[in-house]
């Protein structure tokens, strides 16, 4: 009787210590209320299982849960994709990703703190807009995401439109009011690729599409992915399209709206391909810009516009407006590139119009302007096109040496 009142306590201790060696510390330990020295390990064995519980579980929240914003992180978003992947064969799910627009210039000018009082009110902002059953993460920095089961594209679309809407009521950090932007990606699944870490992948290219073109939500398309199959040769094809003359420039009249008179045009580029047809713009110049080959589609528009100036001269077209990309603006051969097309067609800087986007200028606003400041000293006349979409400053327009604002529909609605 002695030995078993010792020994039966014991094993209630070393099977107590081989769930702990498991990882179970929900229950508590056997024999607390026994007096003398079995008690005593009893107490110090389920001291320990607490002390090791409550470790574990802070681990287990600093490895899924983002500290700042209590939002799943980006390990536990991605295991979430995945499992509902795995999950739900029959239905479909979108990812929308999202990155804040200006967010390092807010801690540049207001500190660190005030960048996560901004997370935290993003993620507030984030929450007021999914349905129950949606997953918000933060991903990284000022990176979002949002997992929606059972979701198609014009779902996506719709939460994306409530995200946009959220984001147009500023945030006010003590004094200061901050407007909030960013570039929504969306990516579906079975649509858009096969597993839950082609489908992330995916988001965060159609995510920086939608904030080079700052045009608020963009849902993946294979044109956009540079390392997608079917634009593994694209940008061979793009090249042959050059040299082989299947480039078609278009010119979109200006008139005069007083008059009705014919007073200008805009050059545009289309592609007429030898077994896909005539390609519009959209399905080719994002992946030239990505792949850097927009320099050669720009420098050909600008060749075949400088070939026609006469012609276009005579018929009552007084100036030709050439869109540049962020990548032309941050050439600094640029210029003299331009000068020597324009010796060879003998044509005139001041009938040729450069229009160039708000956003790339403020890419890299000193590089942009030098750049601007060259152009407009060989007599080329300087335009902002889209100008209210992006975020520059009017102080930093003062100094551009710009002719023409081009006002876009949203800023004048």
């Amino acid at each position: 009787w002695t030995a078993g009142h010792v020994t039966r306590p014991l094993r209630a201790l070393v099977q107590a210590s081989m769930r702990l060696g498991r990882g179970e510390y929900g229950a508590p330990i056997a024999h607390m209320a026994e007096r003398g020295e079995v008690g005593d390990l009893a107490r110090a064995f389920d001291h320990m299982r607490l002390n090791i519980g409550a470790q574990q579980q802070e681990i287990r929240q600093l490895a899924y849960w983002d500290r700042l914003t209590g939002l799943p992180n980006r390990v536990q978003f991605r295991d979430a994709v995945i499992s509902a992947v795995q999950a739900d064969a029959q239905s479909s799910l979108a990812v929308i990703m999202l990155d804040l627009d200006r967010f390092k210039h807010v801690n540049d000018v207001l500190g660190y703190a005030s960048g996560d009082r901004l997370l935290q009110g993003v993620a507030e902002r984030l929450r007021s807009v999914v349905r129950d059953g949606d997953t918000i993460a933060r991903l990284s920095g000022d990176e979002f995401a949002l997992l929606l089961p059972g979701a198609d594209a014009a779902l996506a679309q719709d939460v994306a439109a409530r995200i946009t809407a959220a984001f147009e009521r500023p945030l006010q950090l003590d004094d200061h009011t901050i407007d909030l932007s960013a570039g929504l990606g969306i990516a579906l699944w079975p649509a858009h690729g096969p597993d839950g870490d082609t489908l992330l992948s995916r988001a965060e290219v159609a995510m920086y599409a939608a904030k080079r073109r700052t045009a608020g939500a963009q849902l993946y398309d294979v044109s956009l992915d540079s390392a997608s199959a079917q634009n593994l040769s694209l940008l061979t094809e793009l090249r042959q399209a050059v040299d082989e003359g299947q480039l078609r420039l278009f010119l979109q009249p200006k008139v005069d709206v007083a008059s009705g008179a014919l007073c200008g045009a805009e050059a545009l580029v289309r592609w007429q391909h030898p077994t896909r047809g005539l390609i519009p713009p959209m399905d080719f110049i994002p992946f030239a810009e990505q792949t850097g080959f927009i320099r050669q589609l720009t420098l050909w528009m600008f060749s075949e516009v400088a070939r026609r100036q006469s012609a276009l001269t005579a018929m009552g077209v007084a100036r030709v407006a050439i869109n540049l990309s962020t990548r032309d603006l941050l050439d600094t051969e640029l210029p003299d590139k331009l000068d020597a097309l324009l010796t060879r067609h003998r044509a005139t800087a001041s009938r040729l119009c450069l229009e160039i986007t708000e956003s790339a200028i403020m890419d890299d606003p000193e590089r942009a302007e030098a750049t601007l400041q060259r152009l407009a000293e060989r007599g080329f006349k300087l335009s902002i096109d889209d100008f209210g979409t992006g975020y520059s400053s009017l102080a930093y327009l003062k100094r551009l040496p710009v002719h023409e604002l081009k006002i876009d529909k949203s800023f004048v609605m």
